[in-house]
């Protein structure tokens, strides 16, 4: 459905995050590796940061292809940031295609992507939703459930809609949070930091992926993977 990657670490260019790398977000947009559903991400693409002495974060979204973005393309290598989430989307059929379907959603503080799927009927009415798309609906409920209720949340909304893939990425810029829900998640840790990624954006043997339900926190400490357990099906 989509694919997505953050970066918790040294600054490093947007353009060694999303665009450099042999399969970065650039070539996933139209040849992925491990998608499992849906074969290009051309429905749009958006990137978050932190700029340093602000405590929001900053976005850039479109509703074209990132192949398609030479203004992008042109400022990346010179944005450096510590704290980063992109991803480039491929929509649900049925989903409208708009600039503010693209992840990531934000509340002011947090940045939140959702790769995946879920019915929107199984989702409160949030008039704060920044579109009607399912991805948006979700994360305005979890940004007001609180993020650190982030794993009861994909629980709870996955036995609401057990058809549901719910692989989230949320960062607030000095951590980040992931869940994996039928869909993959792979995780890079080095000396300068630490990325999160639907997929390996090369093939460095230290990528090693995460479980399936499971809920993965990181900080300037480390990396901690926590079990999610299903709930019965609502």
């Amino acid at each position: 459905m989509c694919r997505h990657l953050a970066w918790l670490g040294q600054p490093r260019s947007l353009a060694s995050l999303v665009l450099e790398p042999p399969s970065s977000l650039l070539v996933q947009s139209y040849a992925p590796r491990r998608q499992r559903h849906g074969t290009v991400n051309a429905d749009g693409w958006g990137v978050g940061f932190w700029a340093a002495g602000r405590t929001e974060p900053a976005r850039w979204r479109t509703a074209q292809p990132l192949w398609g973005s030479a203004s992008f393309a042109s400022v990346a290598p010179v944005v450096s940031a510590g704290c980063v989430i992109a991803a480039v989307r491929s929509a649900t059929v049925g989903m409208p295609l708009e600039e503010s379907a693209a992840a990531p959603f934000t509340d002011g503080r947090w940045l939140l992507s959702h790769n995946g799927r879920v019915d929107r009927s199984v989702l409160p009415a949030a008039r704060d939703a920044e579109s009607t798309v399912d991805s948006a609906l979700l994360a305005s409920l979890v940004f007001a459930r609180g993020l650190a209720a982030l794993g009861a949340t994909v629980t709870e909304v996955a036995a609401a809609d057990p058809d549901a893939r719910l692989n989230l990425l949320a960062a607030d810029g000095t951590r980040l949070l992931a869940t994996t829900w039928g869909d993959t998640l792979s995780v890079l840790v080095t000396d300068e930091g630490t990325a999160l990624a639907s997929e390996p954006w090369d093939d460095d043997p230290r990528w090693s992926d995460v479980p399936d339900r499971t809920l993965v926190e990181v900080t300037p400490d480390g990396v901690t993977c926590t079990p999610l357990t299903p709930l019965e099906p609502s």
